[in-house]
């Protein structure tokens, strides 16, 4: 996984553009828009591609200060020539920062990726300020049995085309619907959430339930 993502880090920007048609920033901006946050937050952009969850909070807070988590170094590279002054290189289910250390932690298109769905919960939960909040972005498994079949097979196909005109290779974008057939989907993840630390839980589901937008404050 991580080789996979340092070879497509240059195109990741592209690419999730082109899968969420066009409408990516717009989810993170309410993403970002949504979160109860205090001045000058402490935030982990965790799975943080190229940092874009870290920008937005900069241009929205004064004084932000802003923690940049990769698996790969390539992404974390990028993130930092866009701004994202520290950045460190660590595995989601082992993170290394204090229990509360966070007033916020965003999750762009990683949950979904990470080997241990609850194990990567429990460690943003702890990782959490009480009373802090987890924002996530990702794909989903859509909870209706035939557009779920429709939309892995969208999804597919549009890995496909992409993989071969960017690089020459048909199943480089396609990890993205293989990702989601053991994956969960907006309401299961909210249930897990509940399950572990987190109340007011609330969630915008798009494309059907492809795509999910979830908002969740840790217990106080």
């Amino acid at each position: 996984m991580r080789g996979m993502f340092s070879s497509i880090a240059p195109r990741y920007d592209f690419i999730t553009r082109a899968f969420s048609y066009g409408m990516d920033r717009r989810w993170k901006r309410l993403g970002v828009a949504r979160a109860d946050l205090p001045s000058k937050p402490l935030i982990l952009d965790l799975a943080s591609g190229t940092g874009d969850f870290s920008k937005l909070v900069d241009c929205r807070y004064t004084g932000t200060k802003a923690i940049a988590v990769d698996l790969t170094e390539q992404m974390l590279h990028l993130a930092k020539q866009n701004g994202v002054a520290r950045t460190v290189c660590a595995d989601a289910g082992a993170l290394p920062f204090a229990d509360g250390s966070f007033d916020c932690v965003f999750v762009g298109y990683g949950l979904r990726n990470f080997p241990d769905l609850r194990l990567a919960v429990s460690e943003i939960e702890r990782v959490t300020r009480p009373g802090g909040m987890l924002v996530s972005l990702d794909f989903f498994l859509p909870a209706n049995p035939v557009f779920r079949c429709l939309y892995l097979g969208y999804l597919y196909a549009q890995g496909t085309f992409w993989g071969l005109l960017l690089h020459g290779r048909p199943r480089t974008y396609t990890y993205i619907p293989d990702s989601l057939r053991s994956f969960v989907s907006v309401d299961e993840l909210s249930s897990l959430l509940r399950q572990n630390g987190y109340r007011l839980v609330d969630s915008n589901q798009y494309i059907l339930g492809g795509i999910g937008l979830h908002w969740a404050t840790k217990e106080s």
